[in-house]
């Protein structure tokens, strides 16, 4: 990988050379000599610090938080950063760099959610794709607006109820193969640039043509494979094999998984980039690069001569689909308002449900004991009440919530399932001494639907706030690691629709809400939030989200309450214990975070056996969110943003003020 010195890096010496080359004749070709300037301040912004000073991100130099490192599961040490005015925060050190430079620019935060995009489809590959999907919440500091854009994948036109378990309905009962994942049934028609172009139309401040030039750069010149990702390619290089692009890309000429350090370039994606750049989103929607995609996704044999099940999708779909504005559901907490992602995203309603029933108990009394950097540890009355909240946010979510355009929701909005007496009664369902194990869902009467508990998958998140202080807060995601294995022109195809239910029915026969139709869009748990002070959107605090698959809604429940709650920083609410239910009787404690003790099957651990002594059947494996988090605070009198990057995973935070 070229190492990379920005121009702001150069000595006073050197930019005192540059100026005497600039000097020239005037007042009849007089000479006049430039007056020697003072040395030039070094301008740290887009930086991060170490021992030794300042680091520029992808400069290869000792400490450059770029530079792949084995997937440690949780890095100690992570400290707060704080800049004056604009900041990045992002599950990839390249991509926060990427944003930070388009914020540094001048450009607005949807400006820099499109480069750390363009960034991490090509370096996270395993959780981000151009041919994925997102959800974008966008806070305008002037308007004190918040909007809503839904860029998730659609089923194609054809597809019908059984389109992800049977090969056809009418002649062939059987399943996709290899597996409906593998097969092109499970690709989704992508949106996430077409909804980052709807963004744009109304939020952008620089052209878009300018916002690719570092995915660009990093595609031709090259970049290295970090943990997660070396990581990724060696637990999918079976299936990789299936798809000659694919294997030609991440698995060396022996067919073996390209190791960790490795320089990958991915020309393909460079060109997908110059399109995007001079073409618009619609690049990706009509032409050759539709073409190639299409035509990997109705594939009927794979590279290594085994059988797929394509998919039904057509160059009709992908011209026709359309990303969305929509309202943001939003409810008081506390003293707090939230705003997140209203479906086809479950994610919002979930976290906000969550909160609801949470706002009946006295949170702040259950803090984490002995706080550091890491967050403390936590308090068992504090997850337990957590967990329990969570379980029959879930029940409610599991039965009721879909895509709305197909199916509404109880009462024709999301009011009914967040009205505080609704969740009031749901509170009223918790005892403080025994966890309820499963929750049912609440009755809102006919039609009746059917439980769904389908699985998802990882994705990656992004917070940004820029000059003006605008807010962007942004999940995106290819679904599973890697996606359906498929590539096109050096983008990894999405496996989403695996997030529909498989069966357009329960075991008791009522439909589900999250089933199959053409044109539909797969259930989601992603939820980015947004928080404010008071009842209104008047007054921004905090940006923050993760990835997580179906245990998103818990990452940022912990986080939200870690920091309105129990008073903890950006960083100490990122990196506090990962922690949560879904409608199970299983109550998640990460024990990849060092105030675990997981030994001994967890007996030694004061939360597990108190959490054990209250009925949760308690899993300790390791958490994998990616929790990106940005709070406005005043110190010293002085307005600043503080931001936490999850030490899970590889992401930073950078802004215009050196990292602390």
């Amino acid at each position: 990988m070229k190492t990379r010195y920005p121009w702001w890096l150069a000595t006073p010496v050197a930019l005192s050379l540059a100026l005497a080359g600039c000097g020239g004749d005037s007042n009849n070709g007089a000479y006049f000599p430039i007056t020697p300037q003072p040395p030039v301040a070094v301008d740290a912004s887009c930086q991060t610090s170490t021992s030794g000073g300042s680091v520029t991100v992808g400069s290869g130099l000792a400490g450059d938080p770029a530079l792949p490192e084995p997937a440690s599961g949780y890095v100690v040490g992570h400290k707060v950063v704080t800049a004056k005015s604009y900041m990045v925060v992002a599950n990839h050190p390249l991509a926060t760099r990427a944003g930070c430079d388009v914020l540094k620019a001048g450009g607005s935060a949807t400006d820099a959610a499109i480069a750390v995009q363009a960034v991490l489809a090509l370096v996270e590959p395993q959780s981000s794709s151009l041919a994925g999907g997102a959800f974008l919440l966008h806070y305008d500091a002037k308007t004190k607006k918040v909007q809503a854009y839904d860029g998730r994948e659609t089923a194609p036109a054809a597809a019908t109820g059984n389109y992800l378990r049977y090969v056809d309905d009418a002649s062939d009962p059987t399943a996709p193969l290899p597996n409906a994942r593998a097969s092109g049934r499970s690709i989704g028609t992508p949106g996430v640039m077409r909804m980052l172009a709807l963004a744009h139309g109304d939020h952008g401040k620089l052209p878009w043509k300018n916002l690719f030039g570092e995915g660009t750069d990093l595609a031709t010149n090259g970049f290295k494979i970090g943990g997660r990702m070396a990581a990724a390619i060696a637990l999918s290089a079976p299936n990789l094999k299936r798809d000659a692009e694919a294997a030609a890309y991440f698995l060396d000429a022996a067919g073996n998984p390209k190791p960790l350090g490795t320089t990958l370039t991915n020309p393909a994606y460079a060109e997908v980039l110059k399109a995007l750049a001079t073409q618009g989103a619609d690049a990706l929607y009509t032409g050759p690069i539709a073409e190639a995609i299409v035509a990997k996704i109705q594939a009927t044999q794979g590279a290594d001569g085994s059988v797929i099940t394509p998919g039904k999708t057509t160059l009709a779909d992908l011209k026709n689909y359309q990303a969305k504005r929509r309202d943001p559901v939003c409810a008081t907490y506390r003293s707090y308002n939230v705003c997140s992602m209203s479906p086809p995203s479950s994610g919002g309603i979930g976290v906000l449900s969550t909160l609801g029933i949470l706002e009946n108990f006295p949170l702040g009394n259950y803090p984490p004991g002995n706080i550091d950097l890491e967050g403390g540890k936590p308090a068992v009355m504090g997850v337990h009440l957590v967990s329990e909240a969570e379980r029959l946010a879930y029940a409610d979510r599991d039965k009721y919530v879909a895509d709305t355009d197909f199916v509404p929701l109880p009462g024709g909005s999301p009011d009914t399932l967040l009205s505080k007496s609704y969740l009031s009664s749901r509170a009223a369902l918790i005892s403080l001494t025994r966890s309820m194990g499963t929750a049912s869902a609440g009755d809102f009467g006919a039609p009746p639907l059917g439980i769904d508990k389908t699985v998802e998958q990882g994705t990656t998140h992004l917070s940004i706030v820029d000059k003006e202080g605008n807010v962007v807060t942004m999940t995106t995601t290819v679904e599973s690691t890697l996606g359906s294995y498929h590539m096109a022109r050096g983008i990894m195809l999405n496996n989403q629709l695996t997030d529909f239910s498989a069966s357009p029915v329960d075991a008791t026969g009522a439909p589900v809400a999250n089933r199959v139709a053409p044109g539909k869009r797969p259930r989601s748990t992603m939820a980015p939030v947004l928080v404010f002070k008071g009842s209104d959107t008047g007054d921004f605090l905090m940006a923050t989200g993760s990835p997580g698959g179906g245990t998103i809604i818990q990452y940022v429940v912990k986080t939200t309450v870690g920091a309105l709650d129990w008073g903890l920083d950006a960083q100490q609410a990122t990196s506090l214990v990962d922690f949560g239910a879904a409608n199970s009787p299983t109550t998640n404690v990460g024990g990849e975070h060092p105030a675990i003790d997981t030994s001994n099957g967890g007996n030694n651990d004061a939360l597990i056996t108190g959490l054990r002594a209250l009925g949760h059947t308690v899993s300790t494996a390791a958490q994998s969110s990616g929790i990106s988090t940005i709070i406005r605070k005043k110190e010293s009198g002085v307005t600043v943003l503080t931001g936490g990057s999850d030490p899970r995973r590889e992401g930073i935070v950078l802004g215009d003020a050196p990292a602390r």
